[in-house]
């Protein structure tokens, strides 16, 4: 499943030093948990993990490490220490403590029983959301215009999950805006799966403090099941702590649908870039 900060003071040269490596808004926490994957290629390990104090709630979750050679001997089951460091607009284990071993215990995020991952040029159900303004429109609704949309919830702390899709996400409303053939034809939504707290107020200030055009992108959302169902169509798994709700573990899911509703192009993770998403909505937009 995205900030102020106090930096310590350093004597030099070692300032110049910090600086160079992590930037001026750089936050040490210090995580403690069991990895659950390794993921070498990606550069992760996905770790359940206590809560964060001061920054983020207990969850499950991938996190890149700093360096490759961190990720050496480790496997499912470790129990480890950890350095989280957060930048503005990334984070990243820049060591890792190997503190214990136990058995992974089964379970985590699961997609809507019964919901099949949709195959590109499969139509896309339809679905009501509830806009930013408090405004109830259908999926069907856009037909005619090419549609990017993404999952996000407001409160996601995490620089590279949610944070980053909006930060993506206004990059290509840019490029959106300075084409003349795309304007009026493309539209991007973002939809959060956390209703309880994302209300159309909540989602009203979100967007206005990114500086969305409300003519190309909209925040919405619906019902707990009916968001859940609706994302599981794009392999968004979703699990909430059954003590504290707030607490939301989540994988990310990125689709194109073409103006006459089916999907065009799906991006599980955020490995994707505002080059390649703008290039979908290109291609779909053609698709009439």
């Amino acid at each position: 499943m995205s900030r102020p900060f106090r930096w310590p003071a350093f004597i030099a040269p070692f300032a110049l030093a910090a600086l160079a490596a992590c930037g001026p808004r750089a936050r040490h926490y210090q995580l403690e948990g069991q990895v659950l994957a390794v993921d070498p290629a990606r550069q992760t390990l996905t770790i359940k993990h206590g809560d964060i104090k001061g920054f983020m709630p207990g969850m499950t979750m991938p996190f890149r490490v700093k360096e490759p050679a961190l990720l050496e001997g480790r496997k499912p089951g470790d129990l480890v220490r950890a350095t989280l460091v957060v930048l503005d607009t990334d984070a990243y284990l820049e060591s890792v403590e190997k503190t214990g071993w136990a058995p992974v215990p089964d379970g985590g995020a699961t997609a809507t029983p019964g919901v099949a991952v949709l195959a590109p040029g499969a139509a896309v159900p339809d679905q009501i959301f509830t806009d930013e303004n408090g405004q109830r429109f259908t999926l069907s609704s856009l037909r005619g215009r090419a549609v990017a949309l993404t999952f996000i919830y407001t409160r996601c702390p995490y620089p590279t999950f949610c944070p980053l899709m909006d930060r993506q996400f206004k990059e290509v409303q840019g490029r959106i805006q300075a084409d003349a053939a795309l304007r009026g034809t493309v539209r991007l939504l973002s939809l959060s799966f956390d209703p309880d707290h994302d209300t159309a107020a909540v989602l009203k200030a979100h967007a206005r403090e990114l500086g969305t055009d409300p003519a190309v992108w909209t925040f919405a959302t619906a019902s707990r099941p009916d968001i859940e169902a609706f994302g599981a169509h794009f392999g968004l798994l979703i699990s909430r702590d059954a003590k504290d709700p707030t607490v939301i573990t989540h994988s990310l899911a990125t689709a194109v649908i073409d103006p006459r509703g089916r999907l065009a192009a799906l991006h599980a993770g955020n490995d994707w870039t505002p080059d390649a998403l703008f290039s979908d909505i290109v291609h779909a937009a053609a698709e009439r």
